[in-house]
């Protein structure tokens, strides 16, 4: 068996050990004769696993107690509809930033229910740069403020939080969740799809402040009413238990790298070693994005002459460096370089960059 460096947006890598420790349980968990696909979510088995997870994910962000963590269905993309459904309390109004293609999706989904206010824009720019901050345009009384902290398919990261004063802040943290520390008390709701820094599709991560709880739009089904999941500690329904596991194993996982600031110091260092590469090129290649807010999770980049993209993609594969095709929307090349992405691999990456820029250049 031979392991690739897969550099998926996600559905993205595992980190090994994980994959290692959940083949091991497969069969039989912890002696109770079952696998954890097989497990009743009330039965006690799956009940200390869900704890487990809770308590080591609040620990490894410092979550403070007055938040609910809430492991649910529908990906991150059901959060743009709950979103508006649970946070307007009343009002009618929210404010938006449009920095990429989730944060438009967010937008669209938002307009369902709510009078969405675009406070800054960067697509007239081609979403290659966070907006400054003394450009916003906020509204007088907004139920929240949505952003999306880093875009995943054109790699622009915002560098800062945007200060909100008392307007709730709400964040789409699905490609930069445990890459590094968080201030959470500083979000109204945060929220994540699995599938990138988490563990597997299925699962999507919402921490939501208690106060912000209880008062949705009329109409609103149970099953996008935050508060019955938080009453019935998100088991209001059969949740994805074996995405939850995992989650789990990879929460203890963080634990033994040094917690989110060891994380940090690892992905800056990987993302600080890409950068570089693209920049030593020559112009072989080239970042769309403005130097001051690159994604150290998602780094496009595009070959100065189109024409090497298959031979570039072809070769990589071979050397096992697999899934740098850039998003089909915007083209070129993209490597994410989440938190399982070990540095090993992007010094492979580098390595190959530089062989096949001087074989071609």
């Amino acid at each position: 068996m031979k392991r690739v460096f897969n550099f998926s947006a996600g559905l993205a890598m595992l980190p090994q050990a994980v994959l290692e420790q959940a083949q091991a349980e497969m069969l039989d968990w912890n002696g109770s004769g079952m696998s954890v696909m097989e497990m009743s979510h009330r039965g006690k088995e799956f009940m200390s696993i869900a704890a487990q997870a809770e308590a080591d994910l609040r620990e490894i962000m410092a979550i403070p107690a007055n938040y609910k963590v809430l492991f649910l269905q529908g990906g991150a993309s059901s959060q743009f509809a709950m979103i508006p459904m649970n946070l307007l309390r009343g009002k009618t109004t929210a404010d938006y930033v449009d920095t990429g293609d989730w944060s438009a999706k967010a937008i669209k989904e938002a307009r369902r229910f709510a009078e969405v206010n675009v406070v800054a824009s960067t697509k007239e720019g081609n979403y290659t740069s966070v907006p400054a901050f003394e450009t916003w345009q906020c509204s007088a009384d907004a139920a929240y403020l949505h952003y999306t902290p880093n875009e995943t398919i054109r790699g622009v990261e915002f560098p800062w939080v945007p200060a909100t004063g008392d307007v709730p802040l709400v964040a789409d943290l699905s490609s930069t969740i445990l890459s590094r520390p968080v201030d959470v008390s500083k979000y109204a709701l945060i929220y994540a799809g699995a599938q990138k820094n988490i563990g597997l599709a299925g699962l999507t991560l919402v921490i939501v402040r208690e106060d912000l709880l209880g008062e949705t739009v009329v109409g609103t089904p149970a099953m996008f009413d935050y508060k019955i999941h938080a009453d019935n500690d998100s088991m209001y329904n059969t949740p994805p238990t074996y995405a939850w596991y995992l989650a789990g194993l990879v929460f203890q996982w963080v634990k033994q790298q040094g917690g989110l600031a060891g994380m940090a110091a690892i992905n800056q260092r990987k993302a600080e070693k890409l950068y570089a590469a693209i920049e030593a090129s020559g112009g072989f290649y080239n970042s769309p994005v403005a130097a001051n807010c690159r994604s150290w999770m998602n780094v496009p980049f595009t070959l100065a002459n189109a024409e090497l993209d298959k031979p570039f993609l072809a070769e990589a594969a071979q050397a096992g460096l697999t899934t740098l095709k850039g998003h089909r929307s915007v083209g070129g090349m993209r490597a994410s370089i989440y938190n399982a992405m070990p540095e090993a691999g992007v010094d492979a990456l580098v390595s190959f960059m530089q062989d096949f820029a001087q074989k071609n250049g």
